[in-house]
């Protein structure tokens, strides 16, 4: 009976102990629920979550790579033959050029502007040559020479054969108080038709539209003036796009 006795007793503290244990883990869950709800933190997980979490692993989020590109410009020109400098302008012209020189200097940086005074066109085509042979040449070449006499077919195609091989040539068509003018730029735009690396910034048709950016003369533009600026602007567009 004492045995019985002293079991009985040691169980009924082994529940006491039990029951306190379960007060004592209760009691804790409020404290850290009142904590967190003070400081505004999520409450503590319940043992529903905590098993669905040993269930279903957490998804960790893929981690991406800094970016090393970089941003590049790419030209839409193809590439120039040898006997030309890549990236680089080379403009051809006479007077006319003269007016709108620092304007285009300004809206075409690094351009090489080789311009003079009553300059004609077969003058400009051993100027090209000079050029490309001395390695000199832009990829990109600007042709504003048909101010100071006709030209022919034949003109064009001799200026083109030094050409070939250029990213873009742009000529720039006649505005000129000359009988010339029309038949020069009708010249002009049959050969850019057979050229595919020719396009024409025309001139002659925003020239013709604004007489006042003109002299007395018809042709040479007021230095500073509206028009240069136009023309520099009609040149830089053809150069630039694509």
């Amino acid at each position: 009976m004492v045995a019985v006795a002293q079991h009985a007793a040691s169980g009924g503290k082994r529940t006491l102990y039990i029951t306190l244990g379960v007060i004592l883990v209760a009691a804790a869950a409020v404290v850290v629920g009142v904590i967190a709800s003070r400081h505004g933190s999520a409450p503590p997980p319940s043992s529903a979550q905590l098993a669905k979490s040993a269930i279903s692993p957490t998804k960790v989020p893929a981690t991406t790579a800094p970016s090393t590109s970089t941003t590049t410009t790419t030209s839409t020109l193809p590439p120039p033959a040898a006997g030309f400098v890549a990236g680089h302008v080379t403009a051809v012209g006479d007077s006319v050029m003269l007016d709108y020189q620092q304007e285009l200097e300004a809206d075409v940086p690094g351009i090489d502007v080789e311009a003079a005074v009553s300059r004609q066109w077969y003058t400009g085509v051993s100027i090209i040559q000079q050029l490309k042979a001395e390695g000199q040449l832009g990829a990109q070449v600007v042709v504003a020479l048909s101010t100071n006499g006709p030209i022919t077919d034949s003109d064009f195609d001799q200026m083109m054969s030094v050409l070939q091989g250029a990213s873009r040539v742009v000529f720039v068509n006649d505005h000129v108080d000359q009988p010339w003018q029309d038949p020069n730029n009708q010249v002009l735009a049959a050969g850019a038709a057979r050229y595919p690396n020719v396009v024409i910034a025309d001139w002659a048709t925003l020239a013709a539209a604004n007489p006042s950016w003109f002299g007395s003369d018809g042709t040479h533009l007021a230095i500073n003036g509206a028009g240069t600026t136009e023309l520099a602007a009609l040149i830089a567009s053809k150069l630039s796009a694509g």
